[in-house]
């Protein structure tokens, strides 16, 4: 059942569950608490895991077809909770599958329809339904060519009583035999508890992004340049849109190839616009003309070209990172920024060399140093003075069932911060110390419900913006890095919006803070929203 798929945010795992295939007013900080030294603190995985996630188990009763309300154990759920699930709602959910060494853990979206609508899991629709007190049930069975039947069904176990979260098992089926079970949890996706709209941000201004997923955006020239990833059969692209006038954008051009349009990163430097391709690689547009980009090369040239996942610039430096099919970060010269110069690849030693198992996901390069978020691996620092001699001189280990999705690294004095965050459920921010790249060491964390996950961010100041996916924007105050306050936020995600909930990675994915007074976010279902401070 371990399926590699791509997908906007990097390589995740599907099959999973039959799919086939991160008011307004001004921003003032809290008081600070002011501490002589940084405080020491014990790292808490995003989740750990435990046993299953739910107290059901598939019946062990030959004489129950598999894929019947039936063919589960409910001995010791607390089926009487369930009347909390009635209310229905858009979950995400986090799934084990049984018996598997070592654990496969993947996360996936839950409509639960109430109003005469279709139930579905990400974009398998589940038309059977029973939501009676004592029994949560949604299944789908559908006819084989060969004659054969195949089956998918959810069961609830025990619910919160405010309806909030949901445990239950699931189970797939072939002409009557299981093929698959395993348990799930599932949290509904609501507003946290007192918060309006927004707080410290207003709404200027909001475009669609064509019919693909946007989810990542660069602003310069008076113009944002929104890039999107395949949605469905739909392809993506780039979308250039001025925004000279923040209250009224204007889309000038799309761009979008035949043979390579899922692009997933996007920087620019003096005329030169670079674009993450996940099939050329990197895609280097003339943007003289801002309105107008024009291709001219594809970069590093390799035959069959090859996937590049992020990027970003710090001076003549490009950072590329590049999943496969080598798992490396390319490092190139961009003096003439139109023409980059490929300087090295660089893989990290030790680190597996398969794709989909590892990876650079994303760098951020702060004082001749590279800080590589390289997923399972952890947080590694590399020595980039000598781009012929690049050298690993640090590292983070992240949890067994966590990862390293992006950062953001700022000095204070003597001391050097990174506030680092993974992708994947219970993914939060961490704040380390890496003064010492020897010695990391972790001082804070900023921790929201474990439904939904981080994904990027933006450091300015002591002003660290954050997309939340579902939680949208959160906006930081780190002027004690190790005290993150949360002095902002934007709720931007619309759970009812008919784009939502066909992804675990749906809301608030891309973020830029150009220093213009404004905050431009990406948001999955709503696509480019610029923002106004105070």
């Amino acid at each position: 059942m371990r399926q590699w798929t791509r997908s906007a945010w990097g390589l995740v795992l599907s099959g999973v569950l039959g799919v086939a295939a991160g008011c307004s007013g001004e921003l003032v900080a809290p008081p600070l608490v002011k501490h002589e030294v940084t405080p020491w603190m014990v790292d808490d995985p995003d989740w750990e895991h435990t046993g299953p996630l739910a107290a059901c188990k598939p019946a062990a009763n030959a004489a129950v077809p598999c894929g019947a309300h039936e063919s589960f154990d409910y001995s010791a759920c607390n089926l009487p909770s369930l009347k909390g699930a009635k209310a229905g709602g858009l979950y995400t959910t986090h799934l084990l599958i049984d018996d598997t060494e070592p654990v496969f853990s993947t996360v996936n979206s839950l409509l639960v329809a109430t109003d005469g609508g279709v139930s579905r899991h990400s974009t398998v629709v589940l038309p059977e339904q029973q939501l009676e007190d004592g029994r949560f049930f949604l299944g789908a069975r559908s006819s084989r060519p060969d004659g054969g039947s195949t089956a998918l069904v959810m069961v609830g176990c025990e619910a919160s009583e405010d309806g909030l979260t949901l445990k239950g098992c699931y189970q797939q089926c072939r002409n009557g035999a299981q093929t698959f079970s395993g348990t799930f949890e599932a949290a509904r996706v609501v507003r946290r508890q007192g918060e309006s709209e927004a707080s410290g941000l207003s709404l200027l201004s909001e475009m669609a992004v064509g019919e693909a997923t946007p989810v990542d955006v660069y602003v310069t020239k008076g113009h944002a340049y929104v890039v999107s990833v395949p949605s469905l059969s739909r392809p993506g692209g780039l979308s250039v849109f001025d925004v000279s006038n923040a209250r009224a954008p204007v889309l000038k051009k799309s761009i979008s190839y035949p043979n390579d349009n899922y692009w997933n990163g996007v920087w620019a430097k003096d005329d030169a616009l670079y674009v993450a391709s996940a099939d050329q690689g990197l895609l280097v547009f003339d943007i003289s003309n801002p309105a107008d980009p024009r291709f001219l090369r594809s970069l590093p040239g390799d035959e069959g070209g090859i996937e590049v996942h992020t990027v970003i610039v710090e001076g003549n430096r490009l950072y590329a990172m590049s999943p496969g099919p080598n798992v490396e970060t390319l490092i190139f010269d961009v003096k003439d920024a139109k023409a980059p110069v490929l300087l090295t690849r660089f893989v990290a030693p030790g680190v597996a060399t398969a794709a989909n198992v590892t990876y650079p996901h994303d760098a951020f390069p702060f004082e001749n140093r590279l800080y590589i978020s390289h997923w399972e691996s952890g947080y590694l620092i590399a020595d980039v003075r000598d781009t012929e001699a690049v050298e690993v001189v640090g590292e983070y280990i992240v949890h067994e069932h966590s990862t390293s999705h992006t950062s953001r690294v700022m000095r204070q004095g003597q001391r050097l911060f990174a506030f680092e965050g993974g992708e994947h459920w219970g993914a939060h921010l961490r704040v380390l110390d890496v003064t010492d790249p020897a010695a990391v060491r972790i001082v804070g964390e900023y921790r929201l419900r474990p439904g939904v996950s981080i994904h990027n961010m933006e450091l300015k100041g002591n002003r660290l913006y954050l997309s939340h996916y579902q939680e949208g924007v959160r906006v930081l105050d780190v002027t004690l890095p190790w005290q993150p306050r949360e002095v902002g936020y934007y709720n931007t995600y619309q759970p009812e919006h008919p784009k939502a909930g066909y992804s675990f990675y749906d809301g608030a994915i891309g973020i830029r803070v150009p220093g213009d007074g404004h905050v431009y976010v990406i948001d999955t279902v709503r696509g480019l929203l610029i923002l106004r401070e105070g």
